[in-house]
């Protein structure tokens, strides 16, 4: 009986580590990664537009308060700080993959007092099987007073593009291929649809990924990517 439930718990652990596709995510949105109880992952982004000829920096920090609830915290364009709670409310895993959804709510504080700030709620789904995922989410944001509304979605799939198999115990370096749709709206504004491009080179604690983003509506803009994830 004994003997069984071992073969049992050993089956368990081995789906678990297999279906879990730890380190992929989009390039556009930090609210798909999984992440373990207690764990942190901090994101430094940098990107330059080249039209506007505009330099962004960003950083994003993630916290598990367990295996389905995760606080996410970062500053946007503005500088204002957005914090978001996810909540994993149904996921299925199997040996070749994992399915989740998760719902979103938090609010964006303003640091500067002539703005103000917004309450936020979204989805994120994701899809992960053998070498691809694929991760949608959309957020909505209700101005307060005179804050314009806002929303934002991102499409994105990452294709493993290197190991060609994953070991069966632990995480070697892996290359991934990124395509993604986004989607960024402002009260008032028609919908910006923007095309992003990328590569991931994921390694044990840390990840480096970069990509360009081709603005649909504006046909002169670009922007370029890059990105450092450290997983604590």
């Amino acid at each position: 009986m004994r003997y069984k439930k071992n073969i049992s718990f050993s089956i368990y652990l081995i789906l678990l580590i297999v279906s879990t596709n730890l380190y992929s995510m989009g390039l556009r949105s930090f609210v798909a990664l999984p992440i373990e109880k207690n764990g942190t992952i901090v994101r430094l982004t940098y990107a330059h537009t080249k039209y506007a000829n505009t330099n962004t920096l960003n950083a994003n920090v993630a916290y598990g308060i367990s295996s389905y609830q995760t606080l996410f915290a970062g500053s946007d364009r503005q500088g204002d700080i957005s914090v978001l709670y996810r909540h994993i409310v149904w996921q299925k895993d199997t040996f070749s993959g994992t399915k989740r959804l998760g719902l979103l709510g938090g609010a964006v504080f303003p640091t500067d007092e002539k703005r103000d700030g917004a309450f936020q709620a979204g989805f994120v789904y994701t899809y992960f099987k053998n070498k691809n995922e694929l991760d949608i989410n959309m957020l909505y944001q209700k101005g307060l007073q005179k804050r314009l509304n806002s929303g934002r979605y991102d499409i994105s799939w990452q294709h493993r593009l290197f190991p060609a198999k994953r070991p069966l115990w632990g995480l070697s370096q892996e290359i991934n291929s990124v395509l993604e749709f986004n989607g960024r709206y402002k009260q008032g504004n028609k919908i910006t649809h923007q095309v992003t491009l990328g590569i991931q080179s994921i390694h044990k604690i840390w990840v480096l990924e970069g990509g360009i983003v081709k603005d649909m509506n504006n046909k002169k803009e670009l922007q370029y990517i890059l990105s450092v994830r450290i997983h604590f």
